[in-house]
């Protein structure tokens, strides 16, 4: 969670929606990655599972579309794809701003919160951004507070004895809480920016919190360290065996750390000089996991499509900012380097509108126009570079603009450049960042993509989800093309099935 200059004004109201409801095709509009209906979101927080329904709480201003009066919106979902908005969960109030945390699920009422016999009180943990003088906004205090809700999410209620951990720091926030069953207790994972630190506490009740063990700095430090999280990930292939995985976000982008965790310390087995990331785009920030998924459930990692160096000033209205799409995770070992696959979630397929179009043994120099068009599509290709050649696909395609998604064969890196995809001088940091390579190595001579445009986010999953870029285009509305490309040599294109898909409202 980002601190940015503003000013609070006291309470308000609850009613997020009173608006009337826009229709969710203005332009840019994503048509299948949750956008709030109008104002202001950035990061994903709270995100629990609860009798049948996942939960989507995230940082919202209700009064505007820039960075301001952070409070939780709330929204609810059956299969990580389809939502519904509910009433403002936790708003700010005349002290506090409410930054980024998480939400559990008290099975045991260790809390003490429920007050009837059978009752399973929500408790959302997060840090409280306070501001003891309005006149000097940079001069605030950041500590943990807990909310509870009894009836499943819907109304909240702040608790009486807040803060729960207070350390009496300016930075020190995105709580992130589960619980730990071998040591039954509640790991509370926090950050200490500035430090590069991510700290872990325990507690028996939620309320009172010892301190337990520090790690870092380490890995990528170049930014502020923000929104961690701690989860077990299961291995590809191994029954049974899972892996801890340490998240956090760093300003612009995000890493994690594959090890070991004790119930008192994470143990690192990354190679020092080994920098890993979940996405490599520019529009992936504050990613974080769900809690208390059914038994068996592969962990969903939700994050925030968008960049702070520019994203108060993307071209979008009446809303501003977007989620990514939600990702099932599992782990692979390459070498001595744990690996994190990431998979759209399975339920995004009902979105598929009508039949596929689809080519298969098809050889292309040059460049060749795709059969189908479209903003909201779905693509998933496996080809054969051409040997030292560079090869790729063109979507949004049309008045010799297009996002470019390219591979170099050479020097193994995949590459999105939405230089020539639309607006881009809305902000001069945007047309600075406009490419992102990584390298992805080929795997039997062969690339696998698997290709998700959705208007103004484009997420592209190499080699089963190994690499990840996200990244966020304007494109004019006509602009839909689809045109495979190979120069230096011919591609060949083993198949590329490419779905039209449904919008979610």
């Amino acid at each position: 969670m980002k601190a940015t200059m503003v000013l609070l004004t006291g309470l308000l109201p609850v009613c997020l929606f009173a608006q009337t409801k826009p229709a969710y095709k203005e332009p840019y509009r994503p048509q299948y990655h949750f956008s709030p209906h109008h104002n202001w979101t950035n990061d994903p927080n709270g995100l629990v599972y609860y009798k049948g329904e996942y939960h989507l709480f995230y940082q919202y201003n209700p009064m505007g579309n820039t960075w301001g009066h952070m409070s939780w919106a709330h929204a609810i979902s059956k299969d990580l794809v389809h939502w519904q908005s509910l009433p403002l969960a936790i708003p700010e109030d005349e002290k506090n701003m409410i930054f980024s945390g998480s939400c559990v699920v008290d099975k045991n009422n260790s809390s003490g919160f429920a007050q009837k016999p059978g009752q399973i009180p929500l408790v959302a943990v997060y840090t409280a951004h306070i501001i003891p003088d309005k006149s000097k906004p940079d001069d605030y205090l950041q500590n943990q507070h807990i909310a509870y809700s009894l009836d499943d999410g819907r109304t909240w209620t702040k608790y009486s004895g807040n803060p729960v951990l207070d350390l009496h720091k300016k930075d020190f926030r995105d709580p992130k809480v589960f619980w730990y069953e071998p040591g039954k207790k509640w790991i509370m994972v926090t950050v200490l920016p500035n430090e590069h630190i991510v700290q872990f506490h325990g507690s028996a009740d939620l309320k009172t919190w010892s301190h337990l063990s520090d790690f870092g700095p380490a890995g990528d430090t170049n930014g502020i360290w923000e929104c961690p999280d701690l989860l077990q990930v299961p291995v590809i292939g191994q029954a049974g065996k899972n892996k801890w995985v340490l998240l956090n976000s760093q300003q612009f982008t995000m890493q994690y750390f594959v090890g070991e965790f004790d119930g008192t310390v994470f143990h690192n087995e990354t190679p020092s000089d080994t920098v890993l990331r979940p996405d490599y785009g520019p529009d992936f920030y504050a990613g974080i996991t769900y809690n208390n998924l059914p038994f068996g459930h592969d962990p969903v990692l939700l994050g925030w499509a968008n960049n702070w160096k520019y994203a108060q000033n993307i071209p979008t209205s009446p809303w501003r900012s977007a989620m990514s799409l939600p990702r099932s995770l599992r782990l692979k070992k390459d070498g001595n380097t744990w690996t994190l696959l990431q998979q759209p979630v399975k339920s995004l397929q009902t979105l598929r509108g009508g039949a596929p179009i689809v080519w298969t043994n098809k050889t292309i120099t040059g460049s060749q126009d795709f059969p189908a068009k479209g903003q909201v599509i779905e693509l998933e290709t496996a080809l054969f570079p051409a040997k030292d050649g560079v090869c790729g696909i063109r979507l949004a395609a049309g008045k010799e603009q297009a996002i470019i998604i390219s591979y170099d064969a050479a020097s193994q890196k995949l590459t999105v450049d939405r230089s020539k995809a639309g607006s881009n001088s809305f902000d001069n940091q945007f047309a600075n960042f406009s490419s992102a390579a990584v390298r992805v190595p080929l795997q039997n001579t062969k690339l696998r993509l698997h290709v998700f445009l959705d208007k103004s986010i484009l997420e592209v999953y190499a080699n089963d989800g190994a690499v990840v870029l996200t990244t966020q285009l304007f494109p004019d509305a006509g602009l839909d093309g689809i045109v495979f490309f190979s120069e230096k040599g011919a591609m060949r294109i083993l198949s590329a099935t490419v779905w039209t898909l449904r919008s979610v409202w």
